[in-house]
Parts: C-alpha cells; structure tokens; sequence
C-alpha cells in the first residue's frame, strides 16, 4: 500500500495556540521511517495552507473562524479524495479536530461514488457533535463529528454537495468522558454507538473494538478512523490542548490500533490534536507515530 502524508496546520477550532504545529512534530518523531519499516512507499504531500487566526477577526462568537475553517476544510476534502483515486492511503496530520470535516467528507466522497458504505471509528475523549446553537465556546473543534452527520452550518456539513457524510449507525464514538451539557441530548438522539470510559473499564478494550469494528465494518463497508490523542490519560499524552483525567492507557491505544489493523477495513486515518507548546520533549507526538504505525499493521510479533 502507499500512503500520503498530508499536514493541516489548523488551530482556528480552539483557542490554545500551538496545535498547528501538530503536523510538524509528529513527523519529527520519526513517522516517516516508522512507515518505511513496515513496507509501505510514503510520499509525503506537505502542508495545506491555513490562515493565520492575527489574520481576521474570529467572526460569529457561536462559531468562531467558521469561514476560514470551511475554507480549509474544502481543500482537505479534495485532497483526501483526489489522494484516494492516485491509488494513495490518505493520512492526515492535524491541527485541531475540525481538520475531520474535509478528511470525512473526502473520503465519504469518493466511495459514495463507487456506492459503498462507509463507517467512521472516533476515538475521542469528548463527542464534538455541539452545533452553534449549542456550543458553550463557540470552538469549531467541538462539532467536526455533528458535521460528519449533517448538523450544524452548511458549509461544514454539506461540502460537495451531500450530508451526511457517513450515517449514524455506521458512527462509533470510543472513550468519550468529557460531553458539553446540551450536547448530551444530541449525541444521545443521534443514532450513533457510544462506549465511554465507563464501558471500556467493565467491557475491557478488546471487547469495545471488536464490537466497534463491527458495527462501523462489515462484509460491505470500510470506516475512516479519526484518533484525537486527548482520549488518552494526560500522564501518557501531555501535549493536549483539552486534557481529561481517566483516559485510555498507553497499551488501550495499542490494542485498539492493533485490533482496527486486524480487521482489515481501515481507508484512512487522521491524527489530531497534539500541541507541542504543551508537550514533554514531544512524547505524545512520539505516542502518536506509534500509534499510527499500530493501526498500519506493526505487531510485536
């Protein structure tokens, strides 16, 4: 398989500078050889231009940057689509988590047109399916999976044309533990499967994704995998801009790349959310390298 790198330098979603150079310091940590050593031809396709936030007013308070996000979100989506039809597995590198609304809606895209289901696994320690109507912050990087959906301004949901981009039932939302109060209604609404925190301590996380990949994979369908790294515990993932206590341990995230691996139905991964400002000597962008190279198939034998 070849695979294309493709960075998106995007910090307009939230407001803790330094996630855009999120693409940078995962590739610092080694991705590129990591890659190479399990066999794979990687091209790396570099970064999509992204306005600064000293550039423009932030707009609407309910949906901060909202105009440049789509922007960037419109030139991720074609070019996760256009890197699927080269024959490339796209894997992008955020940025903030509203770097999801182009990589969903390019890949969605492209096998829409070959009239094949796809499913989406987000590993996420919140749900970012608020809207504006309900957003406390205004944040963009807390509705990418409502986008996904088809909620929330047209011009995050509808891109190319279409909403939603994958349906509910084939959404597995994995490790949520931190839901704004009136997202909790949405998420609960929505028809999407939701294991959190809570049900991957008394499930085990074997249990968790192997019931995930079913239902976001099966004989007919193939999922995107969107991997925020705050779902893991800050002690193992410091470099977050929004960290929660009680996350997924070091060998969870394994695991759970490992078992995606194994199923064989992974078309695209994006990696999101690591801000190096915040880190420790770039130790979750060297998690994340592994982690990426777990759900690509490197195994410990």
């Amino acid at each position: 398989m070849k695979i294309r790198v493709i960075g998106v330098p995007l910090d307009l979603g939230q407001e803790r500078r330094g996630v855009d150079m999120g693409p940078s310091a995962v590739r610092a940590a080694g991705l590129h050889q990591v890659l190479k050593n399990l066999g794979y031809q990687v091209e790396d396709d570099g970064n999509i231009h992204v306005r600064l936030p000293e550039e423009q007013h932030y707009g609407d308070r309910r949906a901060k940057y909202l105009k440049e996000i789509a922007e960037t979100s419109r030139q991720v989506a074609k070019r996760v689509y256009e890197t699927l039809g080269a024959g490339y597995f796209p894997l992008s590198l955020g940025g903030d988590h509203s770097v999801a609304v182009g990589t969903q809606a390019g890949v969605s895209r492209f096998y829409r047109e070959r009239q094949q289901q796809l499913g989406c696994l987000w590993i996420d320690a919140h749900a970012d399916m608020n809207t504006p109507k309900t957003s406390p912050s205004g944040n963009v990087h807390g509705m990418p999976l409502a986008a996904t959906l088809g909620r929330g301004p047209g011009s995050l949901s509808r891109i190319f044309g279409f909403a939603p981009k994958i349906p509910p039932q084939k959404c597995v939302l994995i490790g949520a533990r931190s839901l704004d109060a009136r997202e909790r209604r949405f998420v609960k609404e929505s028809g999407i499967t939701v294991f959190t925190m809570r049900d991957v301590d008394e499930l085990g996380m074997r249990t968790v994704m192997e019931k995930s990949v079913a239902l976001a994979g099966n004989a007919t369908t193939v999922f995107v995998v969107s991997f925020d790294v705050d779902v893991v515990d800050p002690d193992e993932a410091p470099g977050v801009g929004t960290p929660v206590p009680g996350g997924i341990t070091y060998r969870e995230a394994h695991l759970a790349m490992e078992i995606v691996a194994d199923s064989g139905k992974m078309v695209a991964f994006e990696l999101v959310e690591i801000n190096p400002i915040l880190d420790v000597m770039n130790k979750t962008a060297i998690l994340g390298v592994g982690l990426v190279g777990s759900a690509l198939g490197k195994k410990i034998l």
